[in-house]
């Protein structure tokens, strides 16, 4: 048990060594207060020092005595809390320990302090300011030093970097396959090539031909844009290289949100009225269409606004005005669109017939027949009849030479269109493109074959396709021209980039200069192509005989030609009229030609006079065949049935079984003959 007296004691000694403690910082601060009154006035009576390094080392020596004179004091009140140490208190050596090693560190802090703060004065300021302004300074000439750095070694590049561009070497481009495709290097090589081929002569390398820079040309758009060699060839020998180039680029970028105001129920003005008070941000088109709005950006969706629905206006691209534009339907004819869906340009002719006339609105595939008929009762059509027909047949079904104008906007690659489906890049060869022209070709000849060039209005075919292919657009016209008696004519557009009159080794007829390209680079719209066709006559250009003027005099059996719908008998009868008799006047026959041989010449000499009275003499005209609907045919066919199906039901089973067995050795009989 700890006893009451050496409580006491540890009492005693606790308060008496507190009483040094707090005794001993104010001896610390008289004889730090005294340090500094001293080592100020050695400051003041001290001569002013010019070099600013004298004056460091002079204040670092004053510092060095401050921090001496402390390390005393701490030595000396070390040395009393050691005589102290002796006691049996348990709990001195942690609270004094803790206690003064804090006030000793707040008493340096302090003194410190102190001694910085009024030791500075004015002069400490001054020179602060003086500090700062030279740091700023030196911030502004390392900025404009390496402002000058940066205009030099740019002007050493720029020295360095001759005009001449080198085409990358065999081994540079082995490496390049190996690695990942470096695109921005790409990219700056598509740029040089382009400035050279632009001034080839002076800028071109020793050495390499133009052919070696538009190979690398086409190797380098085609990985940088996806295109494959037989697209980007095309496309290189179509265009020059800097149009090329902001062709590829176009369509990189989507065309711009057109609308056509359907003019059956409201006015662009109203229309544009509405949608403005509903957050649509639009503008009118352009100067060339009156129905046009193109639009910007929206709140609502365009396809879902009530003005949509009630038929005020039709999502349509800008190109797609064109071809309805070059047609100009008018009122009360009657019109063929060959190739309707979804129904933008049935609708567009029909607005512009104002619901007038006759219009057929064919589409071959069933599954888009939904999206045609609905467009044509929301946008309030009425005179128009939505039909599905191969268009290559229209012409059995409606009737030839029957109608005022056709419009065939027949189905194509879609090169003009990319920028709405990029797998065109990729996808299209020569042998697809060659399939769609064959196609084309036809449907060509089916609409031409439909129009009456009698017509007081009308006798108009317009060609057009969502194609930027010489094989689809101006070759496909050239053969309609040698195949029917049509002549090209304006298409009544005041915009637009001709069409090609050569191509490659083609040459073709100068009046394709009529015809309309527009293009996504210069036009800001897909490309298309627009070709107006006037049908002279109905009847087919006849094709000049093949037989020399030779040949007519001898013996050549134009009677079989002629004589193709007479009966068999009658031919059979007369080779044996006209082959030499056996009976001892084969000598005779040699001798002497026959009458028929005569009279044949005779026909050869009439035809060949004929030939030449066509050329030279206008085309009849012909009466218009008129061919039996289809339900008359199914009518008839019917009633072929049920005659069959009574006769077989009036006749005994014998004289079925008997007409069978005749039937049948019948057949045996000419198939021996044969």
């Amino acid at each position: 048990m700890v006893s009451i007296a050496s409580i006491k004691k540890n009492i005693g000694n606790f308060t008496t060594k507190q009483k040094k403690k707090e005794e001993a910082p104010i001896v610390k601060k008289k004889k730090n207060v005294g340090n500094f009154i001293t080592k100020h006035k050695k400051k003041e009576e001290a001569p002013v020092v010019k070099n600013k390094k004298n004056m460091k080392k002079k204040i670092d020596d004053l510092s060095s005595g401050d921090d001496d004179s402390e390390d005393d004091d701490d030595f000396v009140m070390s040395g009393e809390s050691s005589d102290d140490s002796d006691d049996d208190n348990p709990l001195q050596d942690d609270f004094l320990a803790g206690s003064g090693s804090d006030n000793d560190d707040d008493v340096v802090k302090g003194n410190k302090e102190y001694d910085s703060g009024s030791g500075s004065g004015s002069d400490s300021d001054d020179s602060d300011e003086s500090d700062i302004e030279k740091k700023s300074k030196a911030i502004d000439d390392k900025r404009a030093r390496e402002e000058k750095e940066a205009e030099e070694e740019l002007q050493i590049n720029i020295q360095e970097e001759s005009d001449e561009f080198r085409l990358p070497t065999q081994e540079e481009l082995e490496i390049e396959a190996l690695g990942p495709p470096d695109l921005p290097g790409i990219q700056r090589r598509i740029k040089e090539i382009v400035r050279v081929l632009s001034n080839f002569s002076s800028l071109k390398q020793e050495g390499a031909s133009r052919k070696d820079y538009t190979d690398q040309l086409q190797i380098d758009l085609s990985s940088y844009y996806g295109y494959n060699e037989f697209m980007i060839g095309m496309l290189v020998e179509m265009f020059p290289v800097v149009e090329l180039l902001g062709l590829i680029e176009a369509f990189e970028k989507n065309r711009p949100m057109c609308i056509r105001t359907n003019t059956l129920k409201t006015r662009r003005r109203d229309l544009a009225d509405t949608l403005l008070n509903r957050g649509v941000n639009l503008d009118p088109l352009s100067k060339w269409s009156k129905v046009g709005l193109q639009i910007y950006d929206s709140q609502v969706p365009i396809g879902a606004t009530p003005e949509y629905m009630a038929g005020h206006y039709m999502l349509q691209s800008s190109s797609s005005f064109l071809p309805v534009m070059a047609l100009a339907p008018q009122e009360k004819e009657s019109i063929v669109d060959m190739a309707a869906a979804p129904g933008g340009k049935t609708t567009y002719i029909a607005a512009h017939m104002k619901n007038t006339g006759l219009l057929f609105a064919n589409e071959m595939k069933k599954h888009r027949l939904h999206s045609l008929s609905a467009n044509v009762s929301r946008l309030g059509v009425t005179n128009t009849i939505v039909i599905n027909y191969d268009g290559r047949e229209l012409p059995k079904v409606l009737g030839a030479n029957s109608r005022d104008r056709v419009l065939l906007d027949a189905p194509c690659s879609g090169t003009g269109v990319i920028s709405k489906d990029e797998s065109v890049k990729s996808t299209k060869s020569f042998e697809e493109i060659q399939k769609c022209a064959h196609l084309q070709q036809q449907l060509l000849l089916a609409a031409i074959d439909l129009v009456d060039a009698n017509s007081k209005t009308g006798g108009y075919v317009v060609y057009s396709t969502c194609s930027i292919m010489v094989m689809e657009n101006e070759a496909v016209v050239d053969y309609a021209l040698k195949k029917r008696n049509v002549k090209l004519v304006s298409c009544g557009l005041d915009f637009g980039v001709k069409g090609f009159v050569n191509f490659r080794q083609y040459r073709f007829h100068p009046s394709l200069e009529k015809t309309r390209r527009f293009y996504p680079h210069v036009h800001n719209m897909d490309g298309f192509f627009v070709a107006k066709l006037k049908k002279v006559s109905n009847t087919n250009p006849t094709p000049k005989s093949d037989i020399p003027s030779e040949i007519v005099g001898k013996d050549v059996d134009v009677s079989d030609e002629e004589d193709a719908d007479q009966p068999k008998s009658k031919k059979r009868q007369r080779e044996e009229d006209d082959t030499p008799q056996e009976n001892g006047d084969s000598g005779d026959t040699k001798k002497k030609p026959s009458s028929n041989l005569v009279e044949k010449k005779k026909k050869t000499s009439k035809t060949t006079n004929k030939e030449n009275e066509s050329e030279e003499s206008p085309p009849k005209k012909r009466k218009k065949r008129v061919f039996p609907s289809r339900e008359e045919v199914s009518k008839a066919r019917e009633e072929k049935r049920n005659l069959l199906r009574e006769e077989k039901r009036n006749m005994p089973p014998k004289d079925k079984r008997e007409g069978g067995l005749k039937k049948k050795k019948v057949d045996g009989k000419k198939k021996g003959r044969k």
